[in-house]
């Protein structure tokens, strides 16, 4: 059998082989010394590394995420105090620095000079994707602009499950993450969803919860199909599927966890609705705004509905 080699940032190997280490930050594995294991600490590249981390089982916790952050020099975490306990259960020992939605802009910069001293750092949140309705985006968009590598660690991501097990299309979806938390500004994003044909994903918090699905049962009707989850991959796991209403009904006997809301996307809407709902529009208004509440009222997409009145207005 011949030796093969692997380059790359972070690679990990499960093979029957040993590993012999090159010039250029190669590894060679050969059959003639077995091992079980290769870790990615033994070659971490500088670079910012995304860390998914557990949503709840910590078997879950996949072996390249545990050697990354390991092998980095700092951990920036949206908790420190939160993220310790499970890094101290693992017995990763990385310095770490907070870096959450209060003091992400200016951790950024510390952070991105670090990295252009060729440091390594990982950044993870208090459960799941980081940048997932957490916080990372700025720093993302900052290590990038200053040409150094991103490097993604896979792993949960709880809309991901639920999605996997809700029964619900999975070809189109639409992640929406938190609904306002203002009853106003909630129930106008849901009436702009309200046609839309693709699955529909929302997180929401469990004292949200049932003002969020009252709203979804209003603004998509009560007897659009849904699923509702809760503390996935933990003791008390929860998936709920049916109608809004019943999930509804459902949701008022749970109290703990955030929640995943997953909403079937609306039935299409036939042409010769939009046609005539922009024709009655346009009697009344002026032809941008008929075409606009027309988009909204069908769920048609916006351009295609204005380009639609422009012609019927040339004839």
């Amino acid at each position: 059998m011949q030796d093969e080699t692997f380059p790359g940032p972070g690679e990990y190997v499960w093979r029957n082989m040993a590993c012999q280490f090159l010039p250029r930050g190669e590894l060679r594995f050969s059959p003639r010394n077995p091992i079980a294991r290769v870790a990615a600490a033994t070659m971490i590249e500088p670079g910012l590394y995304v860390v998914a981390t557990p949503i709840g089982n910590l078997g879950d916790f996949s072996p390249r995420a545990r050697e990354v952050l390991a092998a980095v020099d700092l951990i920036a975490a949206e908790d420190t105090r939160h993220s310790g306990k499970l890094l101290a259960h693992f017995g990763i020992t990385a310095p770490r620095v907070s870096l959450h939605e209060h003091n992400e802009r200016e951790r950024s910069g510390e952070l991105v000079e670090r990295l252009k001293r060729g440091e390594s750092v990982a950044i993870i949140s208090d459960a799941g994707t980081p940048l997932i309705s957490d916080p990372g985006l700025l720093l993302v968009r900052a290590v990038r602009s200053a040409g150094v590598p991103v490097y993604t660690v896979p792993g949960p991501c709880a809309f991901i499950a639920a999605l996997s097990v809700s029964g619900l299309a999975t070809d189109r979806f639409a992640f929406e993450g938190f609904l306002p938390s203002r009853p106003g500004a909630r129930r106008q994003r849901l009436s702009d969803l309200a046609n839309e044909e693709r699955t529909l994903i929302f997180y929401e918090s469990p004292h949200r919860i049932i003002a969020a699905l009252d709203d979804m049962i209003a603004a998509f009707g009560a007897d659009r199909e849904g699923c509702i989850a809760r503390e996935l991959t933990k003791l008390y796991e929860t998936v709920a599927t049916g109608p809004l209403e019943t999930l509804k009904a459902q949701a008022e006997t749970e109290s703990r966890g955030e929640w995943v809301i997953i909403v079937a996307g609306s039935a299409p809407q036939p042409a010769a609705d939009v046609e005539r709902t922009l024709e009655i529009l346009t009697a009344e208004l002026p032809l941008k705004q008929a075409a606009r509440l027309a988009a909204r009222l069908t769920g048609a997409p916006r351009n295609e509905v204005y380009q639609l009145a422009l012609s019927k207005k040339a004839r």
